[in-house]
């Protein structure tokens, strides 16, 4: 049995972990250790820091799809105005749009599970994104 420290295998240990594992165990931690030093190695030598596998540029475009700091801002923004809104709202309407838009639930769901008729929930929402919109153009 030999010991190993679990701080050296998974970076979400913050503090040594000493455990006891069996020979076999030991050696195949080792021994990916030593492919992953190998594969650092390799891909810092040959500058191959993209995949071999998919469509060129893969990982280019992955990282050209990150947000700016502008449409995170303008993302809670918007968030926040919306929610506002709601807030704006009669309770009923508040959780019927909410339910429908937000949760994906349908009409007759939201009928069904508030014991009422469809059109009762049909106009409702229907009323909330009437008053929504005023609010939006007050607003903005």
């Amino acid at each position: 049995m030999k010991e190993i420290n679990l701080r050296d295998y998974y970076p979400f240990y913050t503090s040594d972990v000493i455990v006891e594992v069996p020979d076999e165990v030991a050696l195949l931690l080792r021994e990916y250790t030593l492919l992953e030093e190998a594969y650092r190695i390799r891909t810092y030598r040959y500058q191959a820091f993209y995949s071999l596998e998919g469509h060129e540029g893969i990982e280019r475009d992955a990282l050209m799809d990150q947000p700016t700091p502008e449409e995170i801002l303008e993302q809670q923004q918007t968030s926040e105005l919306i929610f506002k809104g709601l807030s704006a709202l009669s309770e009923k309407q508040r959780h019927r749009i909410y339910e429908h838009f937000f949760l994906g639930m349908s009409k007759a769901d939201i009928a069904r599970k508030e014991g009422c008729s469809e059109n009762s929930v049909k106009d409702s929402i229907r009323r909330g994104l009437r008053s929504l919109e005023k609010y939006f153009e007050k607003k903005l």
